[in-house]
């Protein structure tokens, strides 16, 4: 009896150490204990990188201011009164009319100007002083004269250039510029043919200097008026056709010329003229 109860003690001795063994080999540990598993790194959100602002320097351009006129012709062009310009001359067979859009005339002491100089038909009607070997002429600008003419040069009438030299030279240096001469004339004023109160080209004659604007009076205002290459100023949607006109020379004067009826073709005499310039 005594042997049979020590052999049961040992065999629930030998049970419980195996056991043991088993639950401390259990890799998930304690059933209802959490274990922990390895760490997981900390995930940092970066914000996204910030350019640097931007910063923007204003760069400024120094430009030159534009060249004076000379004092007492604020709106002339390139053919400037006071200005000597260098050049030469030849000379054509001409009747006084041409790209200005004159009438042939008796005067025989005319020119074309340059395409330069000619400036969109600026210098049409003036009168230049030309100088050459001791020798001088006015003569008034009718026609423009293209390629292969060259900055600075004027195609005379033939009349005008024998009164400089022999025509057999064909071409000469000479030096020329704007001048304001004596007249007995007054402005005229012709309507383009074709104009009618819906269109007109307005042209200014016997003008002493360079026309520099002309306006009209429509609607109580005065409208500046573009000018064509072939000495009209136009009104293309006829605004002021038959109305006050106002014409300014290169010196700044401005006549003002009551309204005249619109006949095309018609040259319509005034009483007006500019003054000559420094008087």
């Amino acid at each position: 009896m005594t042997r049979t109860r020590l052999l049961l003690l040992a065999v629930v001795a030998l049970l419980v150490a195996v056991v043991g063994v088993v639950v401390l080999r259990d890799p998930r540990g304690i059933a209802g204990t959490a274990v922990a598993g390895p760490s997981a790194a900390p995930t940092t959100t970066t914000p996204p990188a910030t350019a640097p602002p931007v910063t923007t320097t204003a760069v400024t351009t120094s430009v030159p201011s534009p060249a004076k006129t000379p004092q007492g012709a604020p709106l002339a062009g390139k053919i400037k009164p006071g200005e000597q310009r260098k050049g030469v001359a030849t000379f054509y067979d001409s009747d006084g009319g041409g790209a200005c859009s004159y009438d042939p005339g008796p005067d025989p002491l005319t020119a074309a100007m340059n395409e330069s100089d000619y400036e969109n038909s600026a210098a049409c009607g003036a009168f230049v002083l030309v100088q050459a070997g001791g020798k001088s002429i006015t003569v008034r600008i009718t026609n423009l004269c293209p390629a292969p003419c060259r900055p600075g040069q004027l195609d005379l009438s033939a009349e005008a250039f024998a009164m400089l030299a022999p025509p057999v030279k064909g071409e000469i240096p000479i030096t020329w510029s704007l001048v304001s001469p004596e007249t007995s004339k007054t402005i005229a004023i012709r309507y383009k043919s074709g104009s009618s109160q819906y269109w007109c080209g307005i042209q200014v004659l016997d003008h002493r200097n360079p026309v520099a604007r002309l306006e009209v009076q429509a609607g109580g205002q005065w409208r500046q008026l573009k000018r064509a290459e072939y000495n009209y100023f136009l009104s293309e949607n006829g605004a002021g056709c038959g109305g006050a006109i106002a014409v300014t020379d290169v010196h700044g004067e401005r006549l003002v010329v009551n309204a005249l009826p619109v006949r095309p073709d018609a040259v319509q005499a005034t009483t007006l003229q500019f003054a000559r310039a420094g008087e």
